[in-house]
C-alpha cells in the first residue's frame, strides 16, 4: 500500500519525504528537481508494540510499515503534458492514497512557481489537473461501455450508469471520491478498480506552515489535514535527542504517518513472544481468517479459531499464560472482526 506525496513545485514535498524517511534526496530549490519518484519505507510508530516487547522480553521487534512515494511537482496544464505532467500523473495513478503538500507560509528565499502564496488556489490547481485527467479516462470508458451495452454484453448497462455518475461529479468540478459510490457492490467496485481514477483515491492535506498553531481559513481547516513546519522537521532529523529536549521542539511526523496509515484504511493486530513481537497490517473490518492470511495463507485456509486479548489487558495480566489462567483470553471463530490493537494467537 503506497501513499503518494504530491503538490506544486517548491512546496516542501521532497523535504517532507527526507524528514519521513531520513533518506538523502535532492531538495534543490527549483521546479522539477524530482523527475523519477523517490520511494521510502517508513515505520509506523506504535507504543503498544514497544510495551509488549518489554513484557515478553522479545529478541526482535517488527513494526508495521507504510510506503511513501515522493512524486515530482504538478503544474497548471499537467494533464496536457505541461511540466512533464503526464509522466507525473502516471506515478500518482500507481499509489493508493494521496498526501497533498500545500504551502501556507511566506518566504522571500523560496520561490513559488506562480510568484504568490495562496493555499486555496494551489489546491484548486492540483485538483483541476487530476479531474481533467480523470475525465479523459471516464470518457473513454463511457464510449466503450455504450458499445458493450448495444452488444448486450453482461453488466455493461450498470457499468455505464456508474461511469455516467462519476462523469457528472467530475464535470461539476468535484473529486470522484465525492460520488459516494457503494463500493461493496461487486459491479461498482469492479468499475472503480478498472478505471483507477486519480480523484477516487483518499486525500490528506499537509499544510506546510511556519507556525503549527496558526489558524488557516475555515475552508482549509475543514479539509482532512495535518499542519507541519516541514523545515523544522528536516532540522530535527539532524539534532540530537538532548538538543531537541533542550529547545522544547516537537515533531508532527509521527502524526502524519499514523493519519496516512488510517487514510489507507489499515489497522494493526499484534503478536508477541520471546522470539519476536510484531505488528501485522490488515484492512479495517477484516475477519480473523483474513487477518491470519497476513501471517501466511494457510492461516486463512486452515483456520480453526483464534485466541484474542486486547493489548492493554495483556499488559495488565503480565503474560499470555497469566491471561489464560485469569480467563481473559477470548476464543473467537471465523466471523470475528479483528480490532486495532488485538493481540492474537491463531489455531489452524
Amino acid at each position: 500500500m503506497k501513499i503518494g506525496i504530491v503538490g506544486l513545485p517548491n512546496v516542501g514535498k521532497s523535504t517532507l519525504f527526507k524528514a519521513l524517511t531520513r533518506n538523502p534526496v535532492d531538495i534543490n530549490n527549483y521546479p522539477f528537481c524530482t523527475i523519477e519518484p523517490n520511494v521510502g519505507i517508513v515505520k509506523v510508530p506504535d507504543l503498544r508494540l514497544e510495551k509488549l516487547t518489554e513484557m515478553s522480553k522479545s529478541k526482535k521487534i517488527v513494526p508495521a510499515i507504510v510506503e511513501f512515494v515522493d512524486i515530482a511537482g504538478l503544474v497548471k496544464g499537467a494533464s496536457a503534458g505541461e511540466g512533464l505532467g503526464n509522466k507525473f500523473l502516471s506515478h500518482i495513478r500507481e499509489v493508493d492514497a494521496i498526501v497533498q503538500v500545500v504551502r501556507a507560509f511566506e518566504s522571500s528565499n523560496i520561490a513559488h512557481v506562480y510568484n504568490r502564496v495562496n493555499p486555496t488556489e494551489d489546491i484548486e490547481i492540483i485538483n483541476t489537473e487530476l479531474i481533467i485527467a480523470d475525465l479523459e479516462t471516464i470518457k473513454k470508458a463511457e464510449s466503450r461501455f455504450e458499445k458493450e451495452k448495444k452488444g448486450n454484453v453482461k453488466d455493461a448497462g450498470k457499468k455505464l450508469e456508474v461511469v455516467v455518475l462519476i462523469k457528472k461529479i467530475l464535470e461539476d468540478g468535484k473529486l470522484a471520491i465525492e460520488s459516494k459510490l457503494e463500493l461493496k457492490d461487486e459491479i461498482v467496485n469492479m468499475v472503480v478498480r478498472e478505471l483507477s481514477l486519480l480523484t477516487m483515491k483518499p486525500f490528506l492535506f499537509a499544510y506546510n506552515v511556519s507556525d503549527i498553531g496558526e489558524k488557516l481559513s475555515d475552508e482549509l481547516e475543514n479539509n482532512p489535514h495535518i499542519k507541519l513546519d516541514i523545515k523544522i522537521e528536516e532540522e530535527l532529523n539532524e539534532m540530537s535527542k538532548e538538543e531537541i529536549e533542550e529547545m522544547e521542539l516537537k515533531s508532527n511526523i509521527n502524526e502524519l504517518i499514523l493519519k496516512s496509515y488510517e487514510l489507507l484504511g489499515l489497522i494493526t493486530f499484534l503478536t508477541t513472544g520471546e522470539d519476536e513481537s510484531r505488528a501485522w497490517t490488515i484492512k479495517k473490518d477484516s475477519t480473523a481468517p483474513e487477518a491470519g492470511a497476513a501471517i501466511h495463507n494457510d492461516f486463512k485456509d486452515r483456520f480453526i479459531r483464534a485466541d484474542v486479548i486486547f493489548w492493554d489487558k495483556l499488559l495488565e495480566a503480565g503474560s499470555w499464560s497469566k491471561a489464560r489462567e485469569l480467563g481473559w483470553l477470548r476464543t473467537e471463530g471465523k466471523e470475528y472482526v479483528v480490532k486495532d490493537g488485538d493481540v492474537i494467537e491463531f489455531k489452524i
